[in-house]
């Protein structure tokens, strides 16, 4: 993809170099291979055919071929194979049609060719031609999504849905490419015929679930934002408009990966300083895209676009981190896994004062991720250890970190249940004891000091619980209360038995024993009763019961009891 892309809003103004990194490459759509040898169940890939309105009459005329005519008679015969090629043709039925499809495929490789190899073609009169060829071939009714419901997209596991007319459409969206990249092509008379209206069914078409479709979507749309001024803040507000129907309603859209890609692109050709614009399009728009549940298909893309604005604007690295926080994860592990990648990410390029503005907060949540049960969590958090710039950053400010990180380190190392976390937090705490040996130790015994006033507020809550437990037995009506309630009273005499055994008496045949009388005590003078259900009784369902009739009369053999 060609990053050279300016943002300017119809201006010479907003033109910026161009950057030598390159964004994230889009979702890869791959089968891993099977190196077991093991026959594995694979889902059988999916096709589908778009809703194209067949034209009524398919038979084409064979026409000369193009590199066979003279110039003069080039751009009539041009315009006779693109209005041919205007015939639509069911491809859900490969074996229809079969003579006609032949031709149209034919015209659309030998005007390829032209675009390709010669100079000139592209005519004033070919433009309305060309343009309504495409909007004809492409523009269509998607076919119903296979996975409604937006679960996440499983590039190992699951199969994307292809389209049938694949073959033909390719074609059609290689010329439109060679129409657009042409050294020929003149925006002041495409912009007549390339309008709003042409943008609006562009972007319909992300939606596909060809990902081959949406590649050729995605350079189709960048040539057009860079060739045409004045459609650039068109084609930003309603790729907005698509985020926020994926964000607030649908939670569903296949692609918002490539469209990404695309900003990302254009988030390079801002200018200096950003406009408002742009900053609201980050604050509204691109970090509400973190808390949709398949942020995983299009998080690398999204992620290059945030790093793109701090770049531009160091400023704005506050109320991204704050945001980024906001939406943190809470039960979802692998999410959290991408929100720490993103974050190291912003580090990197992070300015120290602005920094110095977050460190706090965001230091908090690194707390808590180190002391992450889930592993991967931990060891993704406990990696920012390896990385020198951030190590910088906390030497600087290792006042403010240290107090916050020790507790969390100092007590996972002993209580982590995974040997690998165990290597990683001495490793960090090591870090640390090298940066200030003196804090290090002042920190250490604070923890300590902490510990020993939890334990104690722990041993006192204990005792208070007692005092209020022997103030409940001498209250006079606790006799009247334990006479109403013996059951009650032999469970709490059994929980008192239990509370007074040894450790080592706590075996496993020792509770069940112990479980088993219990349960007789209790059920020896009320048997067990079962309840009635408290459901709402379905009308229905009772006349149904009632005019049931058994069908024993009609049995030759009678039921096997012991059987059941």
């Amino acid at each position: 993809m060609d990053h050279s892309l300016n943002n300017g809003d119809g201006g010479d103004a907003e033109k910026s170099k161009v950057r030598s990194n390159t964004p994230p490459p889009a979702t890869v759509i791959a089968k891993s291979g099977n190196s077991t040898g093991l026959l594995i169940n694979k889902k059988e890939k999916r096709q589908n055919s778009s809703r194209f309105n067949v034209s009524k009459n398919q038979e084409l005329t064979i026409l000369p071929k193009l590199s066979e005519t003279s110039a003069a008679e080039r751009e009539e015969l041009f315009i006779q194979k693109l209005r041919q090629c205007c015939v639509l043709f069911d491809f859900s039925e490969p074996l229809s049609d079969l003579k006609w499809k032949e031709v149209k495929r034919t015209a659309l490789h030998e005007m390829n060719d032209l675009l390709s190899n010669q100079s000139g073609v592209l005519t004033e009169a070919i433009y309305p031609e060309a343009i309504n060829m495409f909007s004809v071939n492409l523009f269509r009714t998607l076919p119903p999504s296979s996975n409604p419901n937006g679960a996440e997209f499983d590039p190992e596991e699951d199969e994307p849905t292809l389209e049938a007319s694949w073959p033909h459409l390719q074609m059609v969206y290689d010329l439109c490419l060679r129409f657009l990249e042409s050294p020929d092509f003149q925006a002041n008379i495409a912009k007549r015929y390339i309008d709003h209206q042409f943008i609006l069914q562009l972007l319909d078409l992300f939606d596909s679930e060809d990902p081959r479709e949406r590649d050729f979507l995605k350079t189709v749309l960048h040539r057009i934002y860079g060739k045409f001024l004045g459609l650039r803040a068109f084609i930003r507000k309603q790729i907005n408009n698509v985020f926020y129907r994926f964000i607030y309603e649908t939670e569903h859209h296949n692609g918002i990966a490539e469209l990404l890609e695309i900003l990302g692109s254009i988030i390079n050709g801002f200018a200096l300083p950003l406009k408002e614009e742009h900053k609201q399009f980050l604050l509204k728009v691109l970090l509400p895209l973190h808390k949709v549940k398949s942020l995983s298909v299009y998080h690398p893309q999204l992620a290059y676009c945030i790093v793109q604005f701090l770049e531009k604007d160091a400023s704005l690295t506050e109320p991204v981190i704050k945001s980024l926080l906001k939406f943190w994860p809470k039960t979802h592990s692998p999410k959290e896994v991408m929100f720490l990648n993103e974050l190291e990410e912003i580090l990197d390029v992070i300015e120290p004062a602005e920094f110095q503005k977050v460190m706090e907060l965001l230091f908090r949540q690194i707390s808590k991720c180190v002391s992450s049960p889930h592993f991967q969590v931990a060891e993704r958090a406990l990696y920012y250890w390896n990385n020198e710039y951030i190590m910088s950053l906390i030497q600087e400010n290792s006042q403010v970190i240290l107090p916050i990180m020790m507790p969390s380190l100092y007590r996972n190392s002993i209580t982590h249940w995974n040997k690998t976390i165990h290597g990683l937090i001495y490793n960090a705490l090591k870090l640390f004891m090298e940066m200030n040996h003196t804090l290090f130790n002042e920190c250490i015994s604070n923890f300590k000091e902490e510990q020993q006033l939890e334990d104690q507020k722990l041993s006192q809550r204990e005792v208070l619980w007692q005092q209020v437990e022997s103030l409940a037995r001498n209250n006079p009506e606790w006799s009247k209360v334990v006479g109403q309630f013996s059951n009650l009273n032999l469970a709490v005499k059994r929980d008192d038995e239990f509370s007074q055994l040894p450790d080592n008496d706590l075996s496993y045949e020792r509770l069940v024993q112990e479980s088993g009388e219990i349960r007789n005590i209790r059920n020896k003078d009320k048997p067990l009763m079962r309840r009635k259900s408290d459901l709402v009784e379905d009308t229905g369902t009772v006349r149904a019961l009632m005019e049931h009739k058994r069908a024993d009369e009609y049995l030759t053999t009678p039921p096997n009891v012991n059987q059941f």
